[in-house]
């Protein structure tokens, strides 16, 4: 029998709602993982009483039963769950328990999901590595000495070692697409404005929203679709609930699509973007991958100014969490090096930034607009070792931060919805993996063609278990 953390998404929330699984077997079986798999730093705070409760209290599967009914996964710690440690990856909030569930934990529960737990998160999930003073950090499942990307990092960790078969996640500026590239799994940002438990329009600047890491596009699409067909707090779905209409496009055969490729980055006007060998062979096999269907272009992309911009963004974002200006010694070097700078911005360089967001937004988008989806590079970069962010240096971490992920920011502050997938194996067996980027609303699209590259490319290996040996050797699943 296959083991129920081999199982996709899909096919165990079919068992489970087939009653072929109970909710209890399913907890227990993930749960008895993340013990297992302890030292990868997934989990902020396992919840597995809790849990094995909500699985016994669920019963048999009722007729009607929501689409992720008896399903583990684990909210992001950067997300309420009433009576749960909810620490936000600081050791400000070190015995802070909510009393209210934010909207994406409300969610969740109405899909009939069971949460296991809080995934780990960087403090106020501000950076795209997840390495705090609160916890261990949260590690790369294929070769622990390197970190898991971040914010969504125990997210992404969890998913790819088996420890949760998907998991929810949220990205203002790459967070669920980091981590998903950095450890190979499937990570999916949508359109601002999509999902309604994290639509993006709660902050001036729209950049986080919530989104789904998986195994497959096919599975990403499951979760996105409960996440949009179940009841929120907030007015913004573009689909009205229904029967899952992404993960119909993540399975349908399409072609004539129309997809430019680019691996310029808008971090390229301050930055010297190098992009790593084996990112760059990725783009190329994919693209040629694609083009047995699509017509696939190469295209001259020149962005509108960014890094100024942005930083006015991150630091403005920043200068709205609640640290009183006399506990910033008390948090992380970069996070108290954020807020401060977010915190000295006039109104008129504030107003400036969101102007050029604006800006950037609409010239992004008609660049954009004769296709239906640019391929990118997902990351520049291979996963970096433990430490290499120079958490202690903020302004060196920021930068190298840009040159690990030089196209993940630029899509939020587009609005746009991107998916990466990983496509290839490097030397060592570590998965490689390609952004795709569609139009406003276009999420379809992307899954659609992640799932056509998945395709192409077959089977991926899994990570090493535990005790196992890490792999060396060119593996097989490659694509070009």
């Amino acid at each position: 029998m296959t083991a129920l953390h081999e199982l996709t998404l899909r096919a165990l929330a079919a068992a489970l709602r087939a009653g072929e699984v109970t909710p209890v077997e399913a907890a227990a079986h993930f749960l008895g993982r993340i013990a297992a798999q302890d030292g990868l730093g997934a989990f902020a705070e396992v919840t597995g009483e809790a849990a094995l409760r909500r699985a016994a209290a669920l019963g048999a599967p009722p007729a009607d039963a929501p689409p992720l009914w008896g399903v583990p996964l684990a909210d992001k710690d950067l997300t309420a769950r009433a009576g749960v440690p909810t620490r936000y990856g600081s050791r400000l909030n070190v015995d802070h328990v909510p009393a209210r569930s934010d909207p994406m934990a409300l969610a969740l529960d109405a899909a009939g999901a069971i949460s296991l737990g809080k995934t780990s998160t960087p403090e106020f999930g501000l950076t795209g590595f997840t390495e705090t003073r609160i916890g261990p950090p949260a590690r790369d499942p294929w070769d622990p000495r390197d970190g898991a990307g971040g914010s969504s990092g125990g997210a992404a960790a969890a998913v790819s070692a088996g420890l949760l078969p998907a998991a929810p996640a949220s990205d203002g500026g790459g967070s669920i697409r980091i981590p998903a590239a950095t450890v190979g799994v499937v990570g999916l940002k949508p359109s601002r404005g999509q999902v309604p438990a994290g639509a993006g329009m709660e902050s001036p600047d729209g950049l986080a929203v919530a989104g789904p890491i998986a195994r497959s596009a096919d599975d990403a699409a499951l979760l996105l679709d409960a996440l949009i067909g179940t009841p929120g707090t907030l007015p913004y779905a573009t689909r009205a609930p229904g029967e899952g209409p992404f993960a119909e496009a993540a399975r349908a055969e399409t072609g004539g699509l129309r997809i430019g490729v680019t691996t310029a980055s808008p971090w390229q006007e301050t930055l010297e973007v190098e992009l790593d060998a084996d990112a760059r062979a990725a783009v190329l096999g994919a693209a040629s991958a694609l083009g047995a269907e699509h017509h696939v272009t190469p295209f001259e992309w020149r962005p509108a100014p960014y890094a100024d911009m942005f930083m006015t963004l991150w630091a403005a974002s920043a200068a709205r969490i609640p640290v009183p200006d006399e506990r910033l010694d008390d948090v992380e070097p970069i996070t108290a090096w954020l807020i401060r700078s977010g915190r000295a911005l006039t109104a008129e360089r504030l107003l400036g930034g969101y102007a050029a967001a604006r800006s950037f937004e609409r010239l992004t988008i008609e660049a954009f607009a004769r296709f239906d989806a640019v391929l990118t590079p997902a990351l520049a970069l291979p996963p970096r070792p433990i430490g290499w962010f120079a958490q202690d240096d903020p302004e060196s971490s920021f930068v190298r931060q840009c040159l690990y992920a030089p196209y993940s920011s630029f899509v939020n502050v587009a609005g746009l919805p991107a998916i990466t997938v990983p496509v290839a194996s490097a030397e060592n067996g570590h998965p490689v993996s390609v952004q795709l980027v569609g139009r406003p609303g276009g999420e379809a699209a992307v899954l659609g063609l992640a799932a056509q590259l998945e395709r192409a490319r077959g089977p991926l290996p899994r990570p090493p278990e535990p005790g196992q040996k890490r792999r060396t050797e060119s593996a097989p699943g490659r694509i070009g």
